[in-house]
């Protein structure tokens, strides 16, 4: 039995959802998302309600269950609220810049690395060493957060780079001289 497939999806106020044979439509306050989905999963929209129905019990059809509901939830969750994942950098003269939509980035290298926002990304500077990535699509914002992060990974001897917040990195020892 799969507990996430199974729950069912509450719209807040404001989205809309169309299904046009498992191609759904998500419309927001905030924007507009379109996936296609499995054909074996039924989808239902009954009022304010979303449910999710699978043919059979075989291993493949709940994971397809589990996921597609997953995806459904984030969808919904996106064109309301949105996503937004937070990077801070860490580092002598280590800074971040914003020209236009392209964030600018110093981080030790010989040159600036430069990260054009993907459609519908927004990139925000509270401070020269903090990064906010925010957007409706949950895979887009982790994914933009994820290569900006992989421009200075952070090291594991002085724990300089770019990190997420809260992001808890392991320092190792480094040679003894002895």
């Amino acid at each position: 039995m799969s507990r996430i497939g199974n729950k069912v999806i509450v719209l807040p106020a404001g989205v809309e959802i169309t299904n046009n044979d498992n191609v759904v439509t998500v419309k927001g306050p905030k924007g507009e998302l379109t996936r296609e989905f499995s054909k074996d999963i039924e989808i239902r929209v009954e009022g304010t309600e979303v449910t999710l129905h699978r043919p059979n019990d075989s291993k493949e059809m709940k994971t397809i269950h589990g996921t597609t509901r997953a995806l459904l939830n984030n969808m919904v969750v996106g064109v309301s609220e949105g996503f937004k994942k937070v990077l801070e950098m860490r580092g002598v003269g280590y800074r971040a810049q914003l020209q236009g939509n392209k964030l600018v980035l110093a981080v030790g290298k010989s040159h600036p690395d430069e990260v054009e926002a993907p459609e519908g990304i927004t990139f925000e500077l509270p401070n020269p060493t903090t990064i906010a990535i925010s957007g409706i699509s949950k895979e887009v914002v982790g994914q933009t957060a994820a290569y900006v992060r992989s421009l200075r990974s952070p090291e594991p001897y002085k724990g300089k780079g770019i990190r997420y917040v809260g992001e808890y990195v392991r320092l190792k020892e480094g040679k003894t001289g002895k």
